[in-house]
């Protein structure tokens, strides 16, 4: 059977995340039923990773096992005619080897969290950024980033419910940047890894919002993440602000 890699790109509001369930919309679950319409046997679909309630995606991929040899850009375009009106696009397909996994063939994941600070309230980034009426120290936040650089154990900033079998992880880059917003500005997270633990991106997004805001110390982020303890991290930021913007592999599959 041959196989295919996806992009998908999807504004995560009103999913209950990537995970197929049974009595809730999902992302998986939204594809899997448009690629039913193509393929009665009904294939399922693996990720690169598990979304969250409200989480987006610029990047997010998948492959799929399929009876039928398709046209990549033909397979694309007829599951996006079948995805409407879901806020889901396929923007990128390609037949892969059967070697190829979305998970386990990944080298890196990059996601990006946005926090807009101004006083008035959102409305075209409504449910696609972390609101805040404050602005925030995008200096002192990346000075409290750097501190979480390298290979740690992240036990601080990992939720309670992570299934992952270690707590190390080796985080590649955690960047603040600062952008001009209409009546504020935008604060962009962007962040780095092989692998990420359960609300890990979420959780840094949290703590370096209270160094931001005066709140904490730079030093603070250091001791919590020496402390190894969930009770030392700071508040979860909200999912709406979280985009997994890319997935990496040694060879990309969408340009080979």
């Amino acid at each position: 059977m041959p196989r295919y890699a996806f992009r998908i790109e999807y504004h995560g509001t009103g999913f209950s995340g990537w995970q197929r369930q049974r009595d809730r919309p999902s992302i998986q679950g939204a594809v899997e039923a448009a690629l039913a319409r193509l393929a009665p046997e009904r294939p399922v679909i693996a990720a690169a990773g598990r979304t969250d309630a409200g989480v987006h995606a610029w990047g997010q991929v998948a492959h799929v096992d399929l009876a039928r040899d398709w046209d990549p850009f033909r397979l694309s375009e007829a599951l996006n005619y079948h995805l409407k009106p879901a806020a889901i696009a396929v923007t990128a397909c390609a037949q892969v080897d059967e070697t190829f996994h979305a998970r386990f063939s990944a080298t890196g994941r990059r996601y990006l969290f946005r926090i807009v600070t101004r006083r008035a309230p959102l409305t075209h980034d409504r449910g696609r950024a972390w609101a805040l009426r404050a602005p925030l120290d995008a200096d002192a936040m990346q000075k409290a980033a750097d501190r979480l650089l390298g290979t740690h154990d992240f036990t601080t900033f990992r939720s309670s419910m992570c299934q992952a079998a270690s707590p190390i992880k080796t985080l590649d880059r955690l960047e603040v940047e600062t952008r001009d917003y209409p009546g504020g500005a935008e604060i962009r997270l962007h962040v780095a890894a092989r692998s990420f633990l359960h609300n890990q991106v979420r959780s840094f997004a949290g703590t370096l919002e209270r160094v931001g805001s005066g709140a904490w110390r730079v030093e603070d982020v250091a001791a919590a993440l020496v402390a190894r303890d969930r009770a030392a991290c700071g508040p979860v930021a909200p999912p709406e602000g979280l985009y997994l913007a890319a997935v990496t592999y040694p060879s990309d599959p969408f340009t080979t």
